[in-house]
């Protein structure tokens, strides 16, 4: 009997400014669509993996307890809350595979939610920075932008003004999330837009631009997992040929703030697992939390040489129909950015192309796929290789 871990269904809604008050009632929204897509009933779930970050959007959690609400059949099943600042999902997702994996059950339910807008814009900038060490990076001003504010200003300074990169990341983004239904923003803003400080595009942190950095938003995703022989039996199946998680000192002062080594890591270990290399790949949803992340994770994935990142950009190698599609959804930019929510909403957005069900966001002929979350400034990385076996 084969017990690897399988994704067997899912289920995403919009993101963006939602009316649903509550992580309870966003979980509700996807819990029960993903088993309907799986084909699996409640009453066959063995446990609960939930993801939510919360750290003070709101004053209920125990959140593990309250996927079971919607559904009174899993009032009795294990469950568990998981959080890893924004690799939260990713984090939920690994549990979940690791408890079947160890042969403690057959069927997993993974829910990553977050409501974040309900808070005032300075309170969730304060939230978001229990992210980062707040010993040494409180008080850089900006929120979390100003991390990486502070991330953008020491590139720009070892490789020369990226500004124009960080544009052309942003612009993309945007564009591809025009055909994302589920994406908090579905309008292509442009390049020069992107490209231009203006009264709608001010300057927030450092040489960061308001288009620069990802959405504050509500939402919810959701997958159903199974050991292999479970899946036999099911509709479809889209396995992890690779998993991987490597972290990396909290302090920006204890490492280099733009190697993001424990990115670079997770990504090697993943591919190797994989067996495979970079250009076997047929797209990447990578974390794009900010531009300058996902300029740097170009470098960190093996995509080009240190301080080349703009070159992916400048030769489209990124782009839709590039050799190497990077966020085909719109990603954390434009899709929205519901921090328990987003490693979840990534592997989803990977499945979808990997089913061929992608729709207008689809990658032509989408065999491989590749997953980076994180938690924090690279802190906590998560690497998955994803490929469709059923």
């Amino acid at each position: 009997m084969s017990k690897r871990a399988v994704i067997v269904g899912w289920s995403h809604i919009p993101f963006g400014k939602l009316d649903a008050p509550d992580t309870e009632s966003l979980m509700a929204r996807v819990s029960g669509a993903a088993l309907e897509h799986a084909g699996i009933g409640p009453e066959a779930v063995d446990g609960i993996y939930a993801g939510v970050m919360n750290s003070g959007f709101q004053k209920q959690d125990f959140q593990g307890a309250l996927v079971a609400l919607a559904l009174p059949a899993l009032a009795y099943v294990p469950a568990v809350r998981l959080e890893n600042a924004c690799a939260t999902g990713s984090a939920a997702i690994h549990a979940a595979m690791d408890f079947i994996e160890a042969g403690r059950g057959r069927v997993a339910l993974v829910v990553g939610a977050e409501k974040m807008t309900a808070r005032p814009t300075a309170d969730i900038g304060d939230i978001l920075l229990n992210a980062s060490y707040r010993k040494e990076e409180a008080d850089l001003g900006g929120g979390f932008a100003g991390v990486f504010g502070r991330i953008a200003a020491a590139y720009f300074e070892r490789y020369g003004d990226q500004g124009e990169a960080l544009a052309r990341i942003a612009a993309k983004n945007h564009k591809n999330a025009v055909d994302n239904p589920y994406a908090q923003i579905r309008k292509d803003l442009g390049f020069a837009f992107c490209n231009t400080v203006s009264d709608k595009n001010p300057r927030v942190a450092g040489p960061l631009r308001r288009t620069d950095c990802s959405l504050i938003s509500d939402g919810a995703a959701a997958l159903v997992l199974t050991d292999e022989d479970t899946a036999a039996g099911l509709q479809r199946a889209i396995a992890f040929r690779a998993r991987r998680q490597v972290n990396d000192f909290l302090p920006l002062s204890r490492r280099d703030p733009i190697a993001f080594e424990g990115a670079a890591r997770a990504w090697r270990e993943a591919l190797a697992e994989a067996r495979t290399t970079l250009g076997d790949l047929s797209l990447v949803e990578t974390h794009d939390c900010f531009t300058i992340a996902e300029l740097i994770e170009y470098e960190a994935m093996g995509l080009t040489p240190r301080g080349q990142g703009a070159r992916a950009l400048h030769e489209g190698w990124v782009d839709k129909g590039g050799r190497l599609p990077v966020n085909p959804s719109g990603g954390l930019k434009a899709k929205g950015h519901p921090v328990g929510a987003t490693g979840v909403s990534q592997h989803v957005m990977a499945c979808l192309q990997l089913a061929g069900q992608a729709q207008d966001m689809q990658v032509p002929g989408a065999t491989l796929a590749g997953v980076f979350n994180m938690g924090g400034a690279a802190v906590a990385n998560y690497v998955s290789i994803l490929e469709r076996v059923k």
